[in-house]
């Protein structure tokens, strides 16, 4: 930030720019929040493999109709296990029960078919 407004003739210092931050990011958070969707209750589910802290687990997300991320989960195991605690999760955080559930292949993580 200061060297784009150092661009425009504008001298100002990283401490004041911190300082905006600090002042100015919750007003932009509650801003933010006002705009959200309600969540919706047609998720779509993904998982990927991800290494964290030189260890490989699944993350597991979850994302309404309206492209908004409802829940994130990382696992070390990729079973029904892992994929029951996920929704749990979900549904408790977001007090909200899907009446649709698409995963990749059209089938939930985990999930034996």
């Amino acid at each position: 930030m200061e060297e784009l407004l150092a661009e425009r003739g504008i001298e100002v210092d990283h401490v004041t720019v911190y300082r905006w931050v600090q002042r100015f990011a919750p007003e932009f958070i509650e801003a933010a929040r006002a705009r959200q969707h309600v969540i919706g209750d047609r998720w779509h589910v993904d998982e990927t493999y991800v290494k964290v802290g030189g260890t490989w687990r699944y993350l597991f997300r979850a994302i309404d109709q309206f492209g908004q991320v409802i829940d994130v989960y990382l696992s070390p195991r990729r079973n029904t296990e892992a994929a029951r605690r996920f929704f749990g999760q979900a549904i408790d955080r977001t007090r909200i029960s899907p009446v649709e559930v698409t995963g990749v292949d059209d089938r939930l993580p985990g999930v034996r078919h």
